[in-house]
């Protein structure tokens, strides 16, 4: 990988950064300006209102569909699926205490609009309404985004019972998905003008407070990525790979971790993990599931982010993330990062999530902010996300083809 194909994948969130630095300062020297200039971005806000839910639902039943899973490849998608959840969950508590601990937001932003959140509906109903809606035009809102992923879910795995992707509906979601990626391409090519009028205006509105808020939240963010790598990916490839578990994952998991950073991109990843993999002894069915489905679902790394982005925009609304809040943000954090696509910023989708279930009355201020938090942590969570991936396949395959697996690899490899 060279400095011109690291350019090449960087420039675009270059770009983005730029135009929002831009932003603040136009909004910063010319407030009127800045409120002037609103609209060119609320006109973006609305082109993706009107893609997610198409995309979220192609993608993710395609994916699903696209699964050639029976027996034993059942019990590694099974067991794939559960590793991913329990290890997004486990990413999504840490963070959540952090956040506790060192607040990202230390004095709410003047004027920014505060909401009640969960107040107005019992447990029961928050959980019925998390998963489903009562009529299927309701899966065509945005404001439904959980149950639309449920929905997206169950779709996939309907038509993977019937033919998979060789069914005419298999066919016709591929297809559909490749088409919204290239729609949110074409979309995103206006995001830096976008993004310009928003922070413009962001800034035109609550000043200096963004700056502050936002360094806060780095200087968090960041150690806490790299404290993760070292603690938690030792403690999987240990339980997955036993007594060899760990030297043998710290040896393999350079590249991944660097064309992750390099690329910010999980799905550009997923040949790097696949060499990896095979070069580490891991069954080949298991890497070959594990790796490109964890690139659209593991997020551990996402998954702290968007503990990040709830804690940020509660903290600038002056509004406190109660520990009652906790079984919520997890499950929210989990469960939107399956509708993270592979592709460099995520696609928007998990900030589009986390609006409709937290923030759907201040959504045109609360999703610059956390698109920005977004773009900020790209690289680190990426890198967690990816090389993620290669430390699941430790513990799919002690599932799949017991404990001392890796012992049976490193022998074979030495008996060459």
């Amino acid at each position: 990988m060279d400095k011109s194909t690291v350019m090449k994948n960087y420039r675009f969130l270059a770009l983005m950064l730029f135009a929002m630095v831009a932003g603040c300062v136009a909004g910063w020297f010319f407030p009127e300006f800045g409120h002037f200039i609103k609209p060119a971005g609320t006109v973006f806000i609305n082109m993706m209102f009107c893609v997610v839910v198409p995309l979220v639902f192609a993608s993710i039943s395609n994916s699903v569909a696209s699964v050639r899973s029976r027996k034993r490849a059942g019990k590694i998608m099974g067991t794939t699926v559960l590793t991913f959840v329990v290890t997004g969950a486990v990413a999504a508590v840490i963070m959540f205490i952090v956040m506790k601990l060192v607040p990202p937001v230390l004095e709410p932003w003047t004027d920014m609009a505060t909401e009640a959140i969960g107040e107005h509906a019992s447990l029961a109903d928050m959980i019925v309404n998390f998963f489903t809606t009562d009529d299927f035009v309701g899966l065509l809102s945005r404001s439904a985004m959980l149950p639309l992923i449920v929905f997206s879910i169950l779709f996939g795995f309907a038509t993977n019972l019937v033919g998979g992707p060789d069914h005419v509906i298999g066919k016709f979601l591929d297809g559909l998905t490749e088409v919204m990626m290239a729609f949110v391409k074409i979309i995103t090519y206006y995001a830096p003008i976008a993004f310009f009028a928003l922070f413009a205006d962001l800034v035109a509105t609550y000043g200096s407070s963004v700056a502050s808020a936002y360094g806060r939240a780095m200087v968090v963010y960041y150690p806490l990525c790299f404290i993760y790598i070292f603690t938690a990916f030792p403690l999987f490839a240990y339980i997955g790979g036993g007594r060899h578990g760990i030297k043998t994952m710290f040896q393999h998991i350079a590249r991944p971790a660097i064309m992750s950073l390099g690329t910010c991109s999980s799905s550009a990843t997923i040949p790097t993990n696949l060499r990896e993999a095979e070069d580490t002894g891991i069954p080949k069915d298991v890497a070959d599931m594990v790796v490109p489905m964890g690139a659209t679902m593991h997020m551990d790394g996402s998954c702290f982010s968007c503990v990040l982005k709830i804690a940020f925009v509660l903290g600038a609304m002056g509004v406190d993330m109660p520990w009652t809040m906790l079984p919520a943000v997890v499950a929210v954090a989990v469960l939107s990062s399956v509708g993270m696509s592979g592709v460099p910023g995520g696609g928007y989708i998990g900030e589009y999530i986390i609006c409709s279930i937290f923030f759907p009355q201040q959504i045109e201020v609360a999703f610059p902010i956390l698109v920005a938090i977004g773009n900020l942590v790209d690289p680190p969570a990426t890198m967690i996300n990816s090389a993620g991936d290669y430390v699941v396949c430790y513990i799919v395959a002690r599932v799949t083809d017991g404990k001392d697996w890796l012992d049976r690899a490193i022998a074979a490899r030495h008996a060459k």
